[in-house]
Parts: structure tokens; sequence; C-alpha cells
């Protein structure tokens, strides 16, 4: 099932559909007309205005990747709204030149910046175990991005942080409550963001005491320091492609020099890490939809694209292999060519794939499914997709 509105299936974990065939992340996106964005906004400035620094410390912190979003939220933090952000950066896996080039554009606008990179034994380990074991090497990283800014604040006694956007409203998925939707917490980070805690991945390599920057403060210590994790995009509407053309006004943003990223038909989101073009693969392997997909339908639910034209746009890129960084991503996997494709396969859900033997088909057309129909869409050669 597809949703009728944009181009989602209900293969994406927890989305729901409606009686009508559209997903929620639709819904979300057609009840933001209805909302008060002046009363959020000033909510907003109220809550700035209670923290807002009178000596020229640091008064909130933003999570940080050099990337459009949180780039966009640092300006707008720092230059609209008078604050005094620290930048936190917990450092992406195998960091891009893009990635390097743009944090160094917006630090020299002039923000103060914490970077910090983890053991890269330990978490070399986790990426080759998790993707092995859960078809997702950024297991840990996302446990890092989440609790390296809270740690932050409760060490520098910063009380406010500003994460990006609500991803379980925003793109479909389940919202724990309509207060998850302007603050995160360890409940929503566990369930939604990691999916266990990381104290529980101990093994013959890993200690708890080499955990220590993927576990999440204990609430006590949030609670003494009084910490309070935003969602910026509750405040104000969300939009990627509206932070792109925000932020490459500003300075020079680098986007993608090919014109475009693997798997999609943008060149501006998630160019910090060479491992996300197989992070958004194995999300096509699992769930049937890749990188494509995803970009098209938040256009569509903003109105920058129509299904149509979405649905052209991911025909022809949903699914692509990442190649450009595939040997360094095998190296820094410790895997072979065949190991990764065993990896690969083996969490290839066939419910929607049928074949094998390095031909494998998707059980249905984009196209077709979309605007009715049964017609397979083809995959050659299992290692090409």
């Amino acid at each position: 099932m597809f949703c009728r509105k944009c181009l989602m299936p209900n293969t994406r974990p927890r989305i729901v559909f409606d009686e009508e065939g559209v997903c929620n992340a639709c819904r979300h996106a057609e009840a933001k007309a209805a909302i008060n964005w002046q009363a959020r906004k000033d909510e907003f400035l109220r809550i700035l205005d209670r923290y807002r620094s009178k000596d020229g410390s640091w008064d909130c912190i933003v999570p940080w990747s050099g990337g459009k979003d949180s780039s966009s939220i640092a300006y707008k933090l720092k230059y609209h709204f008078g604050m005094n952000p620290l930048l936190v950066t917990f450092s992406p896996m195998m960091p891009t030149e893009i990635g390097n080039k743009n944090r160094e554009a917006l630090l020299r606008q002039g923000f103060d910046h914490l970077f910090f990179r983890p053991d890269q034994k330990i978490q070399r380990h986790l990426a080759r175990r998790f993707f092995i074991e859960r078809g997702n090497p950024k297991v840990c990283w996302d446990a890092g991005v989440n609790s390296l800014p809270l740690r932050t604040a409760v060490e520098k006694n910063i009380p406010l942080v500003f994460f990006a956007e609500h991803g379980e409203s925003e793109y479909g998925g389940k919202v724990l409550s309509e207060r998850h939707q302007k603050m995160r917490d360890f409940t929503e980070v566990i369930e939604h963001q990691v999916g266990d805690d990381p104290r529980n991945w101990v093994d013959d390599v890993v200690s708890e005491r080499n955990l220590a920057p993927y576990v999440y403060p204990d609430e006590e210590l949030l609670a003494k320091v009084g910490v309070k994790a935003l969602y910026f995009g509750y405040f104000f509407r969300w939009s990627m492609a509206e932070n792109y053309r925000f932020i490459r006004d500003k300075y020079e943003f680098c986007t993608d020099p090919k014109g475009r990223t693997e798997g999609t038909f943008t060149n501006f989101d998630s160019i910090d890490d060479k491992i996300d073009g197989l992070y958004y693969y194995m999300q096509y392997i699992k769930f049937g939809f890749g990188r494509a997909v995803r970009d098209a339908c938040r256009m569509i639910q903003n109105n920058q694209l129509t299904r149509e034209e979405a649905l052209d746009l991911a025909e022809k890129y949903d699914g692509e292999f990442p190649r450009e960084y595939h040997q360094e991503v095998l190296e820094y996997l410790d895997l072979s060519e065949d190991e990764f494709w065993d990896v690969v396969n083996k969490h290839r859900n066939r419910e929607i794939w049928s074949g094998g033997n390095g031909r494998w088909k998707l059980r249905f057309s984009l196209r077709e499914a979309c605007l009715g129909g049964d017609a397979v869409r083809v995959t050659e050669g299992g290692r090409t997709a």
C-alpha cells in the first residue's frame, strides 16, 4: 500500500494510514495550515528570553552536523534571535570533504564549536556489528548524536538544547504524545532513534566504559541542570529545501559536485558522511523505498513537487547503489565484497523482494503501485541494484 498523496509505502516503520489511504505524515503536513505559527513564535521568544545570556556565556546548544538544517538553526538563533549558541558535533563516521568545508564555512561566520570524535576502534566495531545484526551501520552514531549534546549541556550548565525536527510526526511514525512533538527525552531516543540502551552493547570487544559517548545522561543530572531539549521545527514550519535555500544565501554552502547525491535527485542533504549512502540503500533493501522516495515525499508535503513530478524522479533514482565510497565503506566495516552482499541479502525483506542468486525483483512497480496496478519492478544483478 502506498500513500495516495505522497509516495510512502506502508512498509515504513511505525507509519499509519487512514481510511482514505493517506499517511500520517501527509495529514500532519495538512494540519500545519491550521497552526497559529505566530503563537508558536511568541512561545519560542518567551523561552529564549528566559535563557538568553547577559554576560556573553553560551545560552543554548545546537547539535550540529554542518548540514543545511542544523546550520540554519544555528544561524537564526545567533543572528535573528540574539542567542549565543555553542555548536556541538558528534563526528560523522566517515567524514566527507564537503562536510568539512561546510562546517568550516559556518564557523567563519562567528560561532564557538566543540567537535567530538569517539574511539575509532570501538565505533568501527559497533558499525560492523550493527550492519550485520540490524542492517544499519549507524546505530551507535544515532546514540552519540543524541547523547553528546545533552552530556555537554550537563557538563557546561547550559539548559537549552535545540534539535531540528520531530521526525515521527514530520515523516510518518509513532507520536508518543503531544508533548513529544515539542520536546525530546530518553523515551523518544530509545524507542525511535536507537532501539535499545547502549549499555546493552557490551561484548568481547566493548566494555561498559567504552560506551560513555553513547549513553544518555541520567535523568537526575538533566533535572539538576534543568535541561530542555526542544525541536526547532515545532516553533517554525519545517522544510529541508527551505533550510537549504536559507543557508546557501548566507555563505558558500557546498553541495554534491556531481549535481545530485547517489540514490536521489537532491544535492544538498546528508552529504557529510560517506556511509550515509549505505544507510539509505539498506532502507531500500529492508522497506522497499530509498533516498529518492524519502526526499520526494518531503517535498510533496511542502508543496515543492507535485506527486507526478516526484514519481518521475523517484522512478529514476530510487534504489541506486552507492558506488562512490563503496570500497572505503568495505574497508571501514572490515568486510569483503562477498561478505557485504551476504549481509545485504540477509536483510532483504522477502515480503517485498523475490528472486535470488544475484537477481532480485521488487514485487511491485513504484508507478503502478502508486497509480494502481500490480506490475513488477526489476532490479538487475543483486549487487548493482
